[in-house]
């Protein structure tokens, strides 16, 4: 019989500074996943690859300031970033502008300390201290400068590398102007004189997100386009793979990027275009990216899922066939026919039949990744499709649907290359699971409708139809319990010996460690970390735990001091990831160092479109997690691209659910490979607007929610069952996402089958309207950081009766389950 035991906490880190060997296997992952995720949108001529023996120009921001990741809470502090500059370098390019890159860097220095100084002025005019920093930081963003007219070659060179890098991140959403989305002036006639000057220009962008690119229109000589978006901490080496051709490009897009701004369904509204970041009317409905553009028939420039290559491939002897688990097995030959060693995604949609409930033209249901292959090598993939993949929301019926009709079953490598292979003849219609209304608002009269489309499924006639009937579907009728039944059996054991007054205290985080002031890096035990649960049940056996910001690696301090046994803080570094204040402060005793891995941002992780990869660096993130003496990740990001404005869309995947789902359930499986070590998906849900975060309201049909904004969490849920979800900021219909039974308990629990914790956003509970009683009347289990406020609240409603013991008990239950599960244990004999 074994028993737990809380494990003896040393000082997280290492005293030695030298890089130990996990560093450099890390390393090694990120890099790998920053290649296979760069995106070729353009090659003329085949510009690229770029021998290396040719001598490159390279021009830009982002040449020896690339942009690692986002701003906020996403940012990590690595040991150190490798620059486009230095990974075009360590490659062996002959870098020929290396004078303007000298003059770029004097004035970025010089751009940087006036920036500071502007935050610190502002801070000091709201009042000064901590709290002020964040509202200052995220209204004065920090924009790169073009750098030093380019009037001349610097050395005798046709081929000009020229990077376009943005910064967005946390607490505020980007722009529609220079030197966001569009490029300022100064850029542009920097721009202008490397198409003047060189025959092959390559532009690369390093954004979190989708810029304007009518550039491309008026430079013909712009040859070549790759998205490395935001590369993590080896992305200039990952960036000279693909340069080089070291390593063959085969991202591709999980967003549609359109030929302008304008195009978007909500670009007149979203956020604070239209003045109004108090309501967000989500008026284009399940129309959210390429369902919009499709549909309606809208060209862009790149469609959803396009990606160039090196090399070519075909696809061939294409089957589809029902099995018995449910599920639709689509099995197709992959052959590389080119003459460069590559991989291939293989992508499935299904054109869907209008009939009693409009629908979009096309759908993701299904992808995979081949292994990389040699010229003329092969390889059969095999993909399976759960029905409910081509089921469409009925409100009327409050249920999951397959209408009546034919459902095309389309292969390709992207969505404008996708072709018709067989069809899915629906012979009724067929309730797949019955639920119950949610988050009910009647919105959907107000949505963008499309009468008119073309149905994908009457274009083709010559290929095999298989029938699908009702009789060989069981239909799941879910059955719904209340938050204060859905508890694990064992862990309300232990919570039945407990106070009333501990339960409070554990469900409303640990304000005495003084969380509450230091957003995003107030960890004791762990410096840096992002916060703790309670310890105040030690004594009987419950250890507390520790959560890491994400979710582009852990985020904690790099180093921090020890004296007398006790923790000597360090502020963090003052830059422009990740925006905090520092003064060159050196503490008196003994130094630890915290260096973790700058993995990828999200998006730039979905698009290399392969679950496998994600599942090695998730699990590189769990071995980081365990060695610094994380619990709980606070990561995956994965809400949907809803527009480009988005100032945290980088930490998500996608503006399609299916790639957001699998994605962030396969970084959870590596993540959970590790004993005890377990994510945190979030923002849940409709967290789709930064300005005004904390009392925005997301205003949408039941459909266009369960459909496009809940369904990425389902999949995650179901397939992976993380050890934790975060709530967002935002309300849903009126009610705030922390505060909402809708969600936290029908959906998540009832209709999904979620086993774990639900936690708020970060001081959630400041935002009007929400309470720690709230949450855990909704069944969301615990209050972060939390305050002697939140513990005031709940004591009074547990007094007055407005909360139930047995709902507050029911929380604490599914808390104390997720901390056994933990690394904070050892098993004692």
């Amino acid at each position: 019989m074994s028993t737990r035991r809380i494990k003896e906490r040393h000082f997280s880190g290492t005293t030695d500074p030298t890089v130990p060997e996990w560093e450099i296997k890390h390393r090694a992952v990120a890099r790998r996943a920053a290649a296979d995720g760069i995106v070729l949108l353009k090659n003329e001529n085949h510009v690229l690859p770029i021998d290396i023996n040719c001598p490159v120009a390279l021009y830009g921001a982002g040449a020896s300031h690339t942009i690692k990741g986002g701003t906020g809470s996403g940012d990590v502090n690595e040991r150190e970033c490798v620059s486009i500059y230095q990974g075009m370098k360590n490659a062996g390019y002959h870098i020929t502008s290396e004078r303007w890159i000298a003059e770029y860097d004097s004035i970025y220095d010089v751009a940087r300390c006036n920036w500071r100084d502007k935050i610190k002025k502002g801070i000091a005019a709201s009042g000064g201290g901590e709290e002020n920093f964040f509202p200052v930081y995220c209204t004065n963003p920090f924009r790169m400068p073009a750098g030093p007219e380019i009037t001349k070659k610097e050395e005798e060179s046709e081929t000009a590398v020229f990077v376009i890098s943005r910064i967005a991140g946390e607490g505020a959403d980007r722009q529609a102007e220079g030197g966001d989305y569009f490029l300022t002036e100064e850029e542009h006639c920097r721009l202008e004189a490397v198409c003047r000057l060189y025959q092959n220009v390559v532009i690369i962008v390093n954004a979190g997100g989708q810029i304007d690119l009518s550039f491309l229109d008026e430079f013909c000589n712009i040859k070549g386009l790759l998205i490395l978006v935001q590369p993590g901490m080896e992305g200039g080496n990952a960036l000279a793979d693909i340069l080089s051709g070291k390593v063959n490009p085969s991202g591709k897009l999980t967003d549609s990027w359109a030929y302008q701004y304008e195009d978007y369904p909500n670009s007149e509204t979203f956020s604070h275009n239209n003045g109004n970041v108090e309501r967000e009317y989500y008026e284009e409905g399940i129309y959210v990216g390429y369902r919009y553009f499709d549909t309606f028939g809208i060209p862009v420039r790149y469609e959803f899922g396009f990606g160039l290559s090196y090399t070519e491939f075909a696809l061939s002897d294409c089957t589809v066939k029902k099995e018995q688990n449910g599920m639709l097995e689509i099995t197709a030959k992959v052959k590389n026919t080119g003459d460069r060693t590559g991989k291939e995604v293989v992508e499935v949609y299904a054109s869907l039949p209008d009939g009693r409930m409009e629908k979009e033209a096309r759908r993701l249901i299904g992808f995979t990744k081949t292994t990389e292959l040699k010229p003329q090598e092969e390889q059969t993939v095999k993909i399976q499709i759960p029905w409910k993949n081509f089921a469409s929301y009925d409100e009327a019926q409050s249920a999951w649907i397959l209408e009546e009709g034919k459902y095309g079953i389309e292969l390709g490598n992207s969505l404008g290359t996708a072709q018709e292979y067989a069809v899915l003849q629906v012979t009724e219609e067929i309730i797949l699971e019955q639920d119950k209304k949610i988050c009910g608002m009647e919105f959907g009269k107000n949505e963008i409708t499309c009468k008119n489309r073309k149905e994908q499924a009457d274009r083709q006639v010559d290929v095999p139809v298989i029938e699908l009937h009702a009789s060989e579907i069981a239909k799941v009728i879910v059955e719904y319990r209340k938050n204060a039944e859905l508890y694990p059996e064992d862990a309300m054991e232990f919570v039945h010996t407990l106070t009333k007054e501990e339960c409070m205290k554990l469900a409303s985080g640990d304000p005495g460690k003084a969380q509450g002031s230091n957003l995003g890096a107030a960890g004791i035990v762990v410096p840096g970390s992002a916060g703790e649960t309670s310890d105040c049940v030690k004594e009987k056996g419950l250890a507390s735990l520790a959560l890491a910001d994400g979710p582009a690696g852990l985020r904690l301090t790099k180093y921090y001091y020890v004296k007398d046994g006790k923790i000597v803080y360090t502020p963090i570094e003052f830059n422009i990831e990740n925006g905090f204040l520092y003064d060159g402060e050196e503490f008196e005793g003994t130094k630890y160092y915290q260096y973790c891995t700058a993995i990828p941002v999200g998006t730039l992780l979905a698009q290399t479109w392969d679950t496998g990869l994600v599942q090695m660096v998730g699990h590189m993130i769990g071995e980081e997690m365990e060695h610094f003496g994380v619990s709980l990740w606070l990561a995956p990001g994965m809400n949907i691209h809803r527009n480009p404005l988005c100032g945290r869309n980088f930490e998500y995947y996608s503006e399609d659910p299916l790639v957001s789902g699998k994605i962030a359930a396969a970084m959870t499986e590596g993540v959970q490979k590790n004993p005890g070590c377990g994510t945190t998906i979030k923002h849940f849900a409709c967290n789709n607007q930064e300005d005004n975060r904390q009392e925005s309201d997301s205003i949408l049909s039941e459909r266009a929610l369960r459909e496009i904004y809940l369904r990425g969490f389902e999949i995650a849920v179901r397939e992976s069952q993380p050890y934790a979800i975060m709530t967002s900021y935002n309300r849903i219909n009126g009610i705030h996402a922390a505060n909402n039974f809708d969600i936290c308990t029908e959906a998540a629990r009832n209709e999904w089958g979620f086993k774990g914790l639900i936690m708020t956003d970060w001081t959630t509970t400041m935002s009007r309207d929400c309470t720690a009683a709230g949450c855990m009347r909704a069944g969301n289990d615990l209050v972060m950081p939390g305050s002697e406020d939140d513990y005031k609240n709940l004591e009074q409603e547990l007094s007055d009766g407005s909360l139930s013991e047995d709902d507050l008990r029911a929380c604490v239950a599914r808390l104390v389950s997720v901390c056994w599960k933990s690394n904070q244990y050892e098993e004692e004999v």
